[in-house]
């Protein structure tokens, strides 16, 4: 048995997404004519109660059309220094855009208002970049699967629209803050001009972004998807699969985050775990006592048994429990676990 906790995005299509990319009405999404993507993008829109959406290819290229939207080379946004926008997007903010991130050190991926407020360059000081954007990401993934406090986001969102800062919002496994923490889509339209929500993570689809904002914005996104080369032509099968997930995969996110919920406690028995980051969603970020076993002898330990992880770099190792990550491998996992 093979068990594979690299990320969630190792998901194969269950047969019943199959049958529904299978079975989807397709036209050219390039010229707006694919009907499935369509019924896609007006129901996520919806769901958020925000005017418009967009399909994307990926979740990079959704949060770089979003940032390019918002700003103007030489200009610069904030975000905290575990931001998936600056770490994991291939420098694509300086390559796309031409803007530079001033760093907040936050809490796990987390900052509050009062850091974002200080970052913020004086407008009229034009030796400095022009601080002219604030991204958000939730759950965080270097910060362990971690949730904001909504009521920090909405503190956040009045900084914003007190110094005229665009908001955007890298919601990459939002649904598993949605579902952790009980709140609704709508809470978070309100408060964001732009939204990027992936269906490839927690939601099993084989590919897909949404993009969500302004009718306005997204007129502009839609350009800038085009120079990026994300404009696709029947792409209705793949948005068939986003809309089967909306539909049978999002309460089961909590199952992956109980299973993350007791292989913390499993590791946190294990007398050469030096440290296990606190558990929220399905991301589990842990550090190896070198003085007791090796990170290299720890996952040749686990490949030996089948089972494979992700380390992070700095000694932090990290598995992502997903919907293809069943009861039965959950069984064999934790059994895996203490005979190590």
């Amino acid at each position: 048995m093979n068990i594979n906790l690299i990320s969630d995005t190792v998901t194969q299509p269950s047969k019943g997404m199959l049958e529904a990319m299978m079975n989807a009405e397709v036209g050219d999404d390039v010229f707006k004519t694919d009907a499935t993507v369509n019924a896609l993008e007006a129901r996520v829109a919806a769901l958020f109660g925000m005017e418009a959406a967009l399909f994307f290819p990926s979740g990079t290229m959704a949060n770089q059309t979003a940032i390019k939207v918002h700003t103007q080379p030489g200009e610069q946004l904030i975000c905290d220094k575990y931001a998936h926008v600056y770490n994991y997007e291939g420098g694509g903010i300086s390559f796309n855009s031409g803007v530079s991130c001033k760093l907040i050190d936050g809490h796990r991926g987390m900052m509050n208002a009062g850091q974002v407020e200080a970052a913020i360059n004086p407008p009229n000081f034009y030796h400095s970049p022009l601080t002219t954007l604030v991204c958000i990401e939730n759950t965080t993934n270097k910060g362990g699967g971690a949730c904001w406090d909504i009521e920090m986001l909405k503190k956040i969102k009045q900084v914003c629209t007190d110094h005229h800062l665009a908001y955007h919002l890298d919601g990459a496994r939002l649904w598993n803050a949605l579902v952790s923490k009980n709140e609704t889509p709508e809470q978070y339209g309100e408060l964001f001009d732009t939204i990027s929500v992936c269906f490839s993570k927690g939601l099993g689809c084989p590919v897909g972004s949404v993009l969500l904002g302004s009718k306005a914005m997204m007129d502009k996104a839609l350009r800038i998807r085009k120079i990026l080369g994300g404009g696709m032509r029947q792409a209705g099968y793949l948005a068939a699969a986003a809309l089967y997930a909306l539909d049978h995969h999002i309460d089961r996110l909590a199952e992956d985050h109980q299973k993350a919920m007791e292989i913390g406690k499993a590791l946190e028995r294990l007398p050469f775990i030096k440290k296990v980051e606190p558990i929220e969603t399905n991301i589990i970020i842990f550090e190896i006592d070198e003085d007791k076993l090796s990170e290299e002898g720890f996952l040749k330990r686990l490949a030996e048994n089948g089972i494979s992880i992700i380390g992070m770099g700095q000694g932090k190792l990290r598995m992502v429990t997903h919907m293809d990550y069943t009861d039965k491998m959950h069984e064999v996992f934790l059994k895996a676990l203490t005979r190590l």
